[in-house]
């Protein structure tokens, strides 16, 4: 006897505020997110300011070389440290000028030594996880949490056979696109390609070979989805690449759960995808293109206008109708298309993304008391 089909998750996942609110806390608290790239802090007291999961924090470039990420709170009376990005030889509160060093550690403040007892070796800003990927920096707000070589292994290795000059890459251009839908439904879209020869023709029949296209989850359980294909023919190819250099003539991507994923494209063209969660309705695709020193590419300029006018323009309107369509009474989920062959035309990758979707709502949904 067949088993029955699984189905997709129920509407509420992607719609709950509930849901969204014990996710800021729970999951995306407790996972490797993105923080920026280490080409932006090449200078001792170098730093820029983000935002994880609600909460302000900064990375700055130690006098080491460490690059370390603060949350952005002065440890006196709360006040916000820095904004934007800049450099700056200690890091001053602009409310009472409590002074750090670059460790974090305080250095000085107003008037401090007239206080009994008070004792500024005890006196540091709080510090966040942080790792450098070859290059990226990702930060995890859990600092029991396992090293990303143990959240992804192989994955560091694998990406520099691609594009062996990764050390040496700079953004080139960041291309931010606001989406309104919840960050799982951009996630999960991007994590197939069953409606790619449908919805991408660019990406399709000039980029890829969509009859090749598999995306296979890790196969020892860790979170890494893996898309692969071959190249498009040299004459079908919207822009030209070199052959002779290893993997060339391959597409792969490296997806990191929860929202991050590395995408090498023919050629060993590296670029990315990072996700922010804005809303429960909301949120905001990062197109990361990069070269060697950030220097100027016409080549991958160009890709990557094309990118932004065809594919992620057209994602942007299937995933904002698939988040009205979640809103309706009429929704009743169906079942996956999951072929036991695999293939661009099967689901197998979002049966496993759901099911860590489902497993981290229903942990935070109980950690949070509901």
């Amino acid at each position: 006897m067949n088993a029955a089909p699984t189905h997709s998750l129920e509407a509420r996942y992607y719609t709950d505020p509930v849901i969204y609110k014990a996710e800021l806390k729970g999951l995306l608290a407790r996972t490797w997110q993105f923080a920026g790239h280490a080409s932006q802090i090449p200078n001792v007291g170098d730093y820029f300011a983000f935002e994880i999961a609600g909460e302000s924090l900064f990375a700055i470039r130690g006098r080491d070389e460490v690059i370390r990420t603060f949350y952005n709170v002065c440890q006196h009376r709360a006040h916000e440290m820095v904004s934007g990005t800049g450099n700056t030889r200690v890091v001053v509160c602009p409310y009472h000028a409590w002074t750090y060093e670059l460790t974090g550690r305080l250095r000085a403040g107003p008037n401090i030594k007239s206080v009994p007892g008070f004792d500024r070796e005890k006196i540091c800003l709080t510090e966040v996880r942080t790792e450098d990927f070859n290059g990226f920096i990702f930060v995890n707000l859990d600092n029991g949490a396992a090293p990303m070589d143990e959240w992804f292994p192989g994955v560091r290795e694998e990406i520099r056979a691609y594009v062996p000059h990764i050390g040496n890459l700079a953004p080139l251009e960041w291309v931010e696109v606001p989406e309104n839908c919840n960050w799982k439904v951009s996630v999960e879209n991007y994590s197939e390609c069953y409606h790619c020869p449908i919805n991408h023709p660019t990406f399709a029949e000039g980029v890829v070979k969509p009859e090749t296209y598999d995306i296979q989850p890790d196969p020892d359980g860790s979170y890494v989805l893996r898309h692969t294909t071959e190249c498009q023919s040299l004459e079908a190819m919207t822009y030209p690449i070199d052959l002779s250099v290893p993997h060339a003539d391959e597409y792969q991507s490296w997806f990191l759960w929860p929202m991050f994923s590395f995408q090498c494209y023919p050629g060993n063209v590296l670029n990315t995808y990072h996700w922010r969660a804005t809303g429960v309705d909301t949120c905001t695709v990062w197109r990361g293109w990069f070269t060697e020193g950030g220097a100027e590419s016409d080549v991958i300029r160009g890709l990557a206008v094309q990118d932004r006018q065809t594919t992620v323009e057209e994602d942007i309107r299937l995933v904002e109708s698939v988040q009205r369509g979640l809103h309706s009474r009429g929704y009743r989920p169906g079942p996956l298309v999951v072929d036991p062959s695999c293939g661009v035309n099967s689901e197998h990758s979002i049966l496993q993304l759901q099911k860590w979707m489902r497993e981290a709502a229903d942990r935070d949904l109980e950690e949070a008391g509901n």
